[in-house]
């Protein structure tokens, strides 16, 4: 019998080195969110003034910090589900039918990868041009005006940057429910979910 390892599986060092660049990344995103929101209460109700780009700042970085933290999640099993129906079914027919939630899955963030890459393409294209509506481009990142911007100079990052998650997270998220699939297969998981904890769960024979 192979125990579910959803959680605990031993990684190897690049998968570990991925997994803290994946924690480190939705922290830091998380710290900047509540940094800036900070600093604008500050400036607003302290300095009589306004962060003009704040709120559209933590809007994307909120954005980055769910949907990357939504495919990391898929990786660690942590996204809640229902198998009251499963548990009660046959060992043999568990497998199965997690082989076929992961299809479904699949599925799901295929065509979300779909979706997201057509919505993302004519941005970083035909409209690199187009900017954001109040975040500075910083000086550091003008030599993307020269590559997507037939050298005219961005006043606001572009929107390709920001809405670049979307392709990003949705790839990331199909590769994690490949990953979970194949670990499925081999016997490793017994699910892709955390409906009830670890310590209820029961291996596959």
């Amino acid at each position: 019998m192979v125990k579910n390892q959803n959680l605990d599986s031993p990684l190897s060092p690049e998968g570990l080195w991925l997994d803290k660049l994946e924690e480190n990344l939705i922290a830091i995103f998380l710290g900047l969110m509540t940094l800036i929101t900070f600093a604008n209460v500050i400036a607003r109700y302290v300095f009589n003034d306004n962060l003009l780009w704040a709120l559209q700042t933590t809007v994307f970085l909120f954005a980055w910090m769910v949907l990357l933290g939504a495919a990391y999640c898929v990786k660690k099993s942590l996204h809640l589900g229902v198998d009251i129906l499963v548990e009660r079914l046959p060992k043999a027919a568990q497998k199965p039918l997690a082989l076929i939630s992961v299809l479904a899955c699949l599925a799901f963030s295929i065509l979300l990868l779909k979706g997201s890459w057509d919505y993302w393409y004519p941005f970083a294209t035909s409209r690199a041009f187009l900017e954001v509506d109040d975040i500075p481009m910083p000086d550091i990142f003008q030599f993307l005006s020269v590559l997507m911007n037939e050298g005219e100079a961005y006043e606001k990052i572009p929107r390709f940057i920001p809405y670049s998650v979307l392709p990003i997270a949705m790839a990331l998220m199909t590769w994690r429910f490949l990953e979970a699939g194949w670990k499925i297969w081999r016997g490793d998981m017994s699910s892709i979910i955390a409906s009830h904890g670890t310590e209820n769960e029961k291996p596959i024979d």
